[in-house]
């Protein structure tokens, strides 16, 4: 049995101390995997933004909020478990600077400075240590898997499963699933427990028993 780190849920960015950026990722496919991966038996480390779901009381949940947090947090879980599931959807961009306070409301409006934050599954990966995995997950416009290559080799990841925009806060999911080699290993559309089901025992087959 494998001791698997999972990401989930969004992140924050502030503007100022009232204000922030994120998305609309519900940690709901999280949850399930989580689930999927406690039946089969496995244990579950979370590291989580802000969502609204209960996860399984027998994952280990560490809430986060921004997409630093997040990172530093996964950075401490890396050593001890087996492998990583980046099913959360980190703030890509942040701003320059958080103003302290409220910003004032203004006829001309607010022009934003934003720079990238740090990517995540990116960093995990790059601090892997010999016989952990990695999979990552790309939200996708039409599930398009094109840029789903470039972010498996630049993430150094495994598996990578893209889906389309649609699955944010819906209940159904379709996937489909990558290897390092742009090979597609299998696809699933269906409620998304079924599909965390499938993913984990794709996982078990094609990772674990390597």
């Amino acid at each position: 049995m494998a001791k698997i780190l999972l990401t989930a849920g969004p992140t924050r960015a502030h503007i100022d101390d009232v204000r922030y950026l994120t998305n609309a990722s519900s940690g709901r496919m999280a949850t399930a995997l989580a689930a999927a991966a406690l039946a089969r038996g496995h244990e579950v480390v979370i590291v989580s933004g802000p969502v609204h779901v209960t996860y399984p009381r027998k994952a280990r949940v560490i809430p986060v909020v921004t997409t630093g947090q997040m990172l530093e947090a996964a950075l401490v879980e890396l050593p001890s478990v087996d492998g990583v599931i980046a099913a959360a959807a980190p703030c890509d961009f942040e701003p320059i600077r958080r103003l302290p306070g409220k910003i004032p409301r203004r006829g001309s409006g607010l022009v934003l400075r934003l720079k990238p934050t740090t990517d995540v599954i990116a960093t995990l990966a790059r601090r892997e240590r010999p016989g952990q995995w990695f999979v990552a997950f790309a939200l996708e416009p039409g599930a398009d898997p094109r840029r789903a290559f470039e972010k498996i080799t630049a993430k150094r990841c495994d598996l990578i499963v893209v889906n389309d925009v649609t699955a944010l806060e819906a209940d159904q999911n379709a996937v489909a699933v990558y290897d390092a080699r742009h090979v597609h290993v299998g696809s699933k559309r269906a409620s998304k427990r079924a599909v965390a089901g499938w993913l984990i025992r794709l996982v078990e087959a094609r990772l674990m028993s390597r």
